[in-house]
């Protein structure tokens, strides 16, 4: 193998890709160096052993993770400025975040995170701080709307239960359509991540989150 500088961050990425190939349990320090194409004695300048990289791999997933938001550029500007109605909004919003996280190392990010949560304690918080702040960006949404009179007024829990039905819908159908691309890479390998997400977003998965969303509003 030859010899190479490779950082920290590299390394952890190294890491979810073996995990994703096997499991977090599943792989050996062997692995990730075979990854990197690096000896395993080199991993040991960044890490004590397999344990703290699981570590350091859960905190750079959270760090990452909190980088990415639902919302757009003046998403709430063009709500109150009556440029995009609810439907359409929904529909840009979703095919966008979808897209992003068929997208490397965000895919593999999202796979570790929500197969190993039921494992760690820690791995949990990070679904948990996540889910809340896409509830609160949902939220947003849905007080625009309604401070335009686009939508009944409610009160805020009325208005936080909503937002809580909306993200549970979007969380659910796009952790059943992820790992199902998931099972899609690891069955044909040989086909590899990029060609795969090459693919424009499943436009039906999109459709039936809106159509969802749409029944959920119809209602307020």
């Amino acid at each position: 193998m030859s010899r190479k500088n490779i950082s920290k961050e590299k390394i952890i990425q190294a890491f979810l890709m073996a995990a994703f190939e096997k499991s977090a349990g599943g792989i050996s320090l062997t692995d990730v160096a075979e990854n990197l194409q690096i000896k395993k004695a080199s991993l040991y300048n960044h890490f004590e052993g397999k344990d703290a990289m699981y570590n350091s791999t859960i905190e750079y997933c959270g760090n990452e993770l909190s980088k990415v938001s639902f919302l757009m550029d003046k998403t709430i500007y063009s709500i109150k400025n009556n440029k995009i109605g609810l439907t359409s909004l929904f529909k840009k919003l979703i095919t966008r975040y979808i897209n992003i996280f068929e997208m490397e190392p965000l895919f593999q990010i999202y796979v570790f995170i929500n197969t190993e949560k039921y494992f760690n304690i820690n791995e949990m918080n990070v679904v948990q701080n996540e889910y809340k702040k896409f509830k609160d960006e949902i939220n947003q949404i849905l007080q625009s709307y309604q401070d335009t009179n686009k939508i009944s007024k409610m009160s805020n829990k009325v208005l936080s239960d909503y937002s809580d039905g909306i993200t549970s819908i979007i969380n659910q159908k796009m952790d059943f359509y992820l790992f199902n691309r998931k099972e899609e890479i690891r069955q044909n390998p040989e086909s590899g991540v990029g060609s795969l997400f090459a693919l424009d977003t499943n436009s039906e998965l999109v459709d039936d989150i809106t159509r969802s969303i749409n029944a959920i509003m119809m209602s307020i």
